[in-house]
């Protein structure tokens, strides 16, 4: 059998661990007749799983008789992508074609005699959402790790139109923190203030634990001490099943933690670490050095003002460094993240 985990993002990989709770929400809210909802912004760190929960639920609706799904590049032009995506499907190009919507103009389909070629990418788009919407069907958007580009800009822009029109559109996106927060403040896009953010927290470790029993035939004691080295860190769900899955014959965990490391490293926390301040790296290093999770004492130590440091704690906890599981408390999030601190903290 081969191995069951994977090291590569946003592949869905064989074994994982499912967010029923926050898939429910936005699947049971898309379907509903009247949706609250029609955005959804998903978001964490890097290897959190966001990419893997839109891919879910993208797959659910697909299965869905009246919807179609359709995933966009966001380094493309997002609306003329849209356009060609929607026009060539099988089932909607006859609705097109009757309908006579000629966006030859456009370098898409085919010429229409008797039929005004539509020459405005957003014009095509209005009219063939409209079929859409006579026909009741519904289309998912889906676009992963956006960042405030040009595209992305201009995309958002037109659904905001499109929502205002009543079509049948829903928009998942997935990206890091800083770059939705980023879109969101463009002032032309304000109305995606609106749209939930659905942040990625920690796996269940009670799941993590049960996965490595069933796939390794482990005791509770191992795997539940498996599971603690992930701090239910999805990526780091994988890298130690990897690892473990690769030389479980012939080395203990002790063994293979030194390689753990290094991939956290190499595929994650070097990336992780470049994007954070100056102070950030202080604060994290505190925590790592001292071990302290007392707030009020971390901030004594770097002699941090109340104020300032609540605006670094409030950051470094949207990026998902570090969480606050209990009010006055902080804790580093990511598993061995303290040691790779101490080690290139300079």
């Amino acid at each position: 059998m081969n191995n069951p985990f994977t090291l590569s993002f946003g592949k869905r990989p064989l074994q994982f661990i499912s967010r029923i709770t926050q898939t429910n929400e936005i699947v049971e809210n898309f379907r509903a007749d009247t949706p609250s909802n029609q955005i959804y912004m998903i978001t964490g760190v890097r290897g959190s799983g966001k990419t893997v929960l839109m891919t879910t639920i993208a797959n659910m609706l697909r299965e869905d008789e009246g919807w179609i799904v359709l995933e966009l590049n966001p380094e493309r032009d997002l609306l003329q992508s849209l356009a060609a995506k929607l026009y060539s499907m099988p089932q909607m190009h006859p609705l097109f074609i009757k309908s006579k919507l000629d966006i030859s103009a456009l370098g898409i389909g085919v010429s229409i005699e008797d039929s005004v070629p539509v020459t405005d990418i957003e014009s095509a788009l209005e009219l063939m959402l409209d079929e859409l919407k006579k026909a009741n069907i519904r289309l998912l958007i889906t676009v992963d790790e956006v960042t405030n580009s040009t595209y992305i800009k201009v995309f958002a822009s037109a659904f905001q139109i499109f929502l205002r029109r009543d079509y049948p559109v829903f928009l998942l996106m997935t990206g890091l923190y800083e770059n939705l927060y980023d879109l969101q403040n463009d002032k032309a896009l304000t109305f995606l203030y609106r749209a939930p953010k659905m942040m990625m927290e920690p796996l269940n470790i009670t799941a993590v634990k049960k996965q490595y029993m069933d796939i390794f035939s482990l005791d509770a004691e191992q795997a539940e001490r498996m599971a603690l080295l992930t701090k239910g860190y999805p990526f780091a769900f994988q890298v130690l099943g990897y690892l473990y899955w690769e030389q479980r014959d012939r080395r203990s965990i002790e063994d293979i933690l030194p390689e753990y490391d290094q991939y956290l490293e190499e595929y994650v926390y070097s990336k992780i670490w470049s994007e954070m301040s100056e102070l950030d790296k202080k604060i994290v290093y505190e925590m790592a050095v001292s071990g302290e999770t007392k707030i009020k004492n971390i901030r004594e130590r770097l002699e941090m003002k109340s104020e300032l440091f609540s605006v670094y704690r409030d950051r470094l906890k949207r990026k998902g460094v570090v969480y606050s599981a209990q009010y006055g408390y902080l804790t580093l999030a990511l598993p061995r993240f303290d040691e790779f601190v101490k080690a290139y903290y300079i």
